[in-house]
């Protein structure tokens, strides 16, 4: 039988666990057990740090700070529990892991030891704040950063709230900065875009060593798919050969990919514009693939890309926004917006919303506006001059 000493006129209880070396102590108290160990081998020092430790507890309940509720720390657990099972299959596994990332990384040690009641509008405006100051590379994290982490945080809060251990939601919607200015993604012009892919066919035709010649064949062929599908990277990254097909479409009456894309939202597909056919075959006579193949299994050549860009000056528009892969997806959209194609099947094509479109695409289109119905004019009806009646007329 377990060795076990009563403190505190039996309010407090003194034991060891099985074989364990140290003493642990417990106590009711304010609707709940409490358990601690005491790191203590000696009897006589471990009865002195129990009787402090109750007295502190006690101390806690008058002054009512001690909790009687779950703290977020428990709430964070029961969400990434029911959150990867309820999901599997749903979401991507990297978005599922991204909101671990955030509570273990920001969200826990700021937050993990208070009760769901102290998480206020006040205390996530000061996590803001705290994360502003407490970035590693010495500048505030990104405002899509810290949106991310503060969805992170509803989601727990959700949680709690369907368990019956938290009320009502907090206001988590940033003070002051309610909308952002704004802007627009980075993209290539036309003019730029096609000195981006003849900077990359020149590549690919007299690379600086016969030992890369492959790797700019490949990127050559991966900047013209993507600039003709509108495919995320992350997309292009999962596709197989056996996802594409190359058809005679019959509305159009033209030789177009149609594309199985497996990406954030579940499958969805994609029609391509004839640009993209050329590319895809030279991939699949270059590669001599098997059906479940990937196409792009090294991805975009991430320091190949950028040596370009950075060489034809292409790595920051104008606005200082800093290109990537993913601004081929946004050349593509804005290219056949500016070409007239019908935003809903664009949206459509893209796996995203027409809210999405207009507020990073369409906004700074100067063809997605019409001055015929900007500058029309109404004409003008001419009015008589009112007669002044006499007394003859009366």
């Amino acid at each position: 039988m377990a060795e076990q000493h009563d403190l505190m006129g039996g309010r407090l209880h003194l034991y060891k666990r099985g074989d364990g070396k140290f003493w642990q102590c417990s106590t009711y108290l304010g609707g709940r057990n409490h358990r601690a160990s005491t790191k203590e081998e000696s009897l006589s020092h471990a009865k002195d740090f129990a009787e402090d430790w109750y007295l502190e507890l006690r101390g806690k309940q008058r002054r009512g700070e001690l909790k009687n509720e779950k703290t977020f720390k428990q709430a964070s657990e029961q969400f990434l529990h029911e959150y990867e099972i309820i999901t599997q299959g749903e979401r991507n596994a990297q978005y599922v892991k991204g909101h671990g990332i955030n509570l273990r990384v920001h969200l826990l040690p700021f937050l993990g030891d208070k009760g769901l009641s102290e998480i206020t509008p006040g205390l996530v405006q000061e996590y803001r704040i705290h994360r502003s100051k407490t970035s590693k590379t010495g500048k505030p994290p990104a405002r899509s950063t810290l949106h991310h982490e503060v969805v992170t945080l509803r989601q727990v809060l959700k949680t709690a709230n369907r368990h019956g251990w938290l009320q009502f939601l907090p206001d988590l919607s940033p003070p002051y900065k309610t909308s952002g200015k704004v802007g627009h993604r980075a993209w290539f012009s036309p003019t730029e875009y096609r000195t981006l892919y003849m900077a990359t066919r020149k590549r690919a035709q007299q690379p600086l060593n016969n030992r890369w010649k492959h790797v700019c064949e490949q990127l050559h062929d991966y900047v013209l798919f993507m600039g003709n599908t509108g495919l995320r990277p992350d997309e292009a990254g999962r596709l197989q050969y056996r996802d594409v097909k190359v058809v005679r479409d019959r509305d159009s009456d033209e030789t177009i990919l149609e594309i199985e894309v497996r990406g954030k939202r579940g499958v969805g597909f994609c029609k391509s514009t004839t640009g993209a056919v050329r590319p895809f075959m030279r991939l699949r006579k270059r590669n001599k693939p098997k059906p479940e193949d990937l196409i792009f299994p090294g991805g975009a050549q991430r320091e190949l890309f950028n040596t370009i860009l950075d060489e034809e000056g292409l790595k920051f528009d104008r606005d200082g926004n800093r290109r990537t892969a993913y601004s081929l997806r946004h050349t593509y959209i804005c290219i056949r917006l500016m070409e007239g194609a019908d935003i809903y099947q664009i949206a459509k094509n893209c796996r995203t919303s027409v809210e999405m479109i207009e507020k990073y695409y369409a906004v700074h289109l100067k063809t997605t506006l019409d001055a015929s119905a900007i500058n029309v004019r109404k004409p003008k009806i001419k009015r008589e001059t009112p007669r002044v009646l006499t007394a003859e007329d009366a």
